[in-house]
């Protein structure tokens, strides 16, 4: 039934002049028919070098509108509608608004997990990829705002020895895992190498032998000689993984990582997007203006 419904994909994908773009984090049959995977600055590049007509986003709301500003042209489809991100949410654009009007003096550097209407308000963008590769390129002698994800901002602050102001959220799936989650995985598979997220708490990276992006996680393990890995991040990653390297072995954690976002998107969803269903993104002209620019910042300084 699978096959039948990837070889419809493909063809429709073909007919369609689309282009499927995946997460590292959605289901492994959706990974099978995408024309490319990646992480969040994988996908905004590719999404950027983009000459297709239609991009099929298999990810979160914030990915699909990235990926609409940087290919304005572009009909951009989210297969699952209601593929949200909590943590983009946490920081409203009318709630940022309010704080840079009591904060005029500072500085503003967003993860790119943040909504198109409160990246049209900051000044520059990050990933969890080169978020260490930028911070280290600003001017800190200004108050700098690192928002949404107090976890990345905390994580950031410790290991350059910063001081960045850190706003009020963070990811459900990574804010989960804990320190006993670590050890007790660490116990489980004492001759792997452990991996995690840089959304994840300070206090579970500490006890990592890396804290890193999910495309930073593929370069470390084709790097290392370490032949298995404790993987601390969406369980869609591992996947990936067993993919690219099936001479290594690689574990979850003891209970389930998940974005339940992330696992909306389907097969069958899929399809029906390209047959014209799904949600197509929409952004004002303003937006687009606006929200474009510290995206492109990113890109250049990336």
């Amino acid at each position: 039934m699978n096959e039948d419904l990837k070889a419809e994909i493909t063809k429709l994908k073909h007919e369609k002049h689309a282009t499927i773009l995946v997460h590292n984090y959605v289901e492994a049959d959706v990974q099978d028919i995408a024309d490319f995977i990646g992480d969040s600055l994988e996908l905004s590049r590719k999404a950027k070098e983009n000459q297709a007509e239609i991009i099929i986003f298999c990810g979160v709301r914030f990915m699909g509108e990235t990926a609409k500003l940087l290919s304005p042209k572009a009909r951009v489809i989210m297969p699952a509608a209601n593929a949200g991100c909590p943590m983009a949410e946490m920081c409203q654009a009318e709630a940022l608004r309010a704080w840079k009007a009591a904060n005029p003096e500072a500085y503003i550097v967003a993860y790119v997990n943040t909504t198109a209407a409160t990246k049209a308000l900051v000044d520059i963008c990050v990933t969890s990829g080169n978020a260490e590769r930028i911070v280290t390129k600003l001017d800190m002698k200004r108050p700098v705002m690192f928002l949404p994800d107090q976890n990345l901002g905390a994580n950031l602050n410790r290991k350059l020895g910063l001081n960045m102001m850190l706003w009020n959220g963070y990811c459900h799936t990574h804010n989960r895992i804990s320190p006993d989650d670590i050890r007790q995985a660490k116990a489980q598979h004492p001759d792997s190498s452990v991996l995690v997220h840089l959304e994840c708490k300070p206090e579970v990276v500490e006890l990592a032998d890396a804290a890193l992006s999910t495309a930073g996680m593929l370069t470390f393990v084709q790097k290392s000689n370490a032949k298995s890995f404790i993987i601390g991040t969406e369980e869609g990653m591992i996947y990936r993984l067993e993919t690219l390297f099936p001479d290594r072995q690689f574990y979850g954690l003891n209970h389930p990582i998940l974005c339940p976002n992330m696992k909306r998107i389907t097969l069958p969803l899929v399809r029906d997007a390209l047959l014209g269903k799904g949600l197509e993104i929409q952004l004002s002209d303003e937006i687009m203006t606006k929200a474009v620019l510290p995206i492109e910042r990113m890109l250049e300084m990336s």
